[in-house]
């Protein structure tokens, strides 16, 4: 006889009906925490600043699987068919905020541990590592979740992120790897003054086209077998000028360059101060890293998921690094990380939602996945 767990959509209706946009939980871990000691987890409530995380982990054994996930969600906006938090499902779809990105795959996380558990499949010890701040500022989340576990011992031997990662249907694609995020902040200072008598004056508009020119110009390298070339992109500039005959007396960009393993956060701010020097020597420059890139080794571990999504979904599923940053880019400082999700086509859109079907399907595949996870 199955238990309700076994099937994953009970568990998604009731996340997605907890309102836990971004700081807010909702209630969504009690219920995420109640599911899973009814299957025998630990459960260690962890509050960092005032984000609520959460840490579970069923046996003690080796190996130790992980899944890795995060039960805040992004404001719904206006517009919806449904209310975003009633998980409402209509002709075998199921629609809220956070059904694809990413309270059912966390579902689909204990459901197929439900269905290892009663089919005897269970590796060494399986976890879940989830934090309520993955879609905000993230510096009280996971980051904080690893560091604990490190302090702990819990360090698992691999981990799955259950972040929508395949673009049309199932079982397309397995990230092993993320580009890096970096964004600065460009503040060039100039004299204001009459546009007519320049030479009274320090355009600094001048000064910072120059340096973005040379910027966005540069092709920082080729890309590699799993990267994609690096990116930059100028993504604000403002004088807030309101008049057309005046020099302003600064002038400012943003940017933000999502780069490749050829790179780290501190060569690409190099890079942009020495041109800076040269171009606009005055400017002032901040800068916010997001995380480095980095790879998962396309290994033993990476090769058994793949075959395993591959028996599920009846094709073999592609490796790729592609999109943006995901906390991924914490755990890998922990133990070898990869990500396997829902279709992602709807994420942050009115009327997010998973086919019911897919959401089972998941459940299934992440189940295999536990089955075949050996030391």
């Amino acid at each position: 006889m199955t238990t309700p767990l076994t099937d994953p959509l009970p568990l998604a209706q009731a996340l997605l009906r907890c309102a836990s946009v971004t700081p807010a939980d909702g209630g969504a871990q009690d219920v995420l925490a109640e599911a899973l000691e009814g299957l025998g987890f630990t459960i260690h409530r962890l509050t960092f600043g005032e984000t609520p995380n959460l840490y579970a982990r069923l046996g003690s054994e080796e190996p130790h699987f992980c899944f890795a996930g995060h039960t805040d969600v992004v404001p719904p906006g206006e517009g919806w068919r449904h209310d975003p938090f009633a998980g409402v499902v209509e002709d075998g779809i199921l629609y809220g905020r956070g059904a694809c990105d990413m309270k059912a795959a966390i579902a689909a996380f204990v459901a197929g541990v439900a269905q290892a558990k009663e089919a005897g499949t269970l590796p060494g010890s399986v976890s879940l590592l989830i934090t309520g701040d993955e879609e905000g500022a993230a510096t009280d989340g996971t980051v904080r979740v690893v560091d604990w576990m490190r302090e702990q011992g819990e360090v698992p031997d691999f981990c799955l992120v259950g972040e929508p990662t395949n673009p049309n249907h199932l079982g397309e694609i397995i990230k092993i790897g993320r580009r890096g995020s970096l964004s600065a902040s460009i503040v060039v200072p100039g004299v204001q003054g009459h546009a007519a008598y320049p030479h009274l004056a320090d355009n600094p508009v001048h000064k910072l086209i120059s340096l973005l020119n040379v910027l966005v110009t540069h092709r920082l390298d080729e890309g590699n077998r799993w990267f994609q070339p690096s990116s930059l992109q100028v993504t604000s500039v403002d004088v807030g000028n309101p008049a057309t005959n005046v020099i302003p007396p600064s002038a400012t960009a943003k940017l933000n360059i999502r780069y490749n393993d050829a790179h780290t956060a501190e060569s690409l701010e190099a890079w942009i101060r020495a041109e800076a020097s040269r171009w606009a020597p005055a400017a002032e420059i901040v800068f916010h890293r997001s995380g480095d890139s980095f790879l998962t080794d396309p290994g033993p571990r990476v090769q058994s998921l793949t075959a395993a999504v591959g028996r599920i979904f009846g094709t073999e599923p592609r490796l790729d690094t592609g999109g943006g940053t995901s906390d991924a880019r914490f755990i890998t400082h922990l133990c070898p990380v990869a990500e396997f999700g829902l279709v992602g086509a709807s994420m942050h859109k009115v009327d997010e939602r998973t086919s019911v079907a897919e959401l089972r399907q998941l459940a299934a595949a992440y189940g295999a996945i536990l089955a075949q996870f050996k030391p």
